[in-house]
């Protein structure tokens, strides 16, 4: 599901709220998450999952159209572990 079909079937399901009200709320609860995780944070949606970030080392790697070898800088990537409710539904 992408970002437009996410709002589209919240439109459906909320005939009282306006497509633009439900993009607003979208687009708010998103960037919620990205601010909580840039502040080193963790966001937790009991049933859904968590979110949180990982450091990732510097390393030395290779550039796959050249071979070359490349530095890669240590950075934070994301990083979600579902829950216990979601990881009994997809295996049902």
């Amino acid at each position: 599901m992408i970002r437009s079909e996410l709002v589209q079937t919240l439109a459906a399901e909320n005939p009282d709220l306006s497509p633009r009200d439900i993009e607003a709320l979208v687009t708010t609860f998103f960037d919620e998450i990205i601010k909580r995780l840039a502040a080193g944070g963790r966001v937790e949606l009991r049933g859904f999952g968590a979110f949180s970030t990982r450091a990732r080392d510097a390393r030395t790697g290779r550039n796959p159209r050249t071979g070359e070898l490349v530095d890669v800088d240590a950075k934070r990537v994301p990083y979600f572990k579902p829950g216990k409710e979601m990881r009994a539904n997809l295996n049902v």
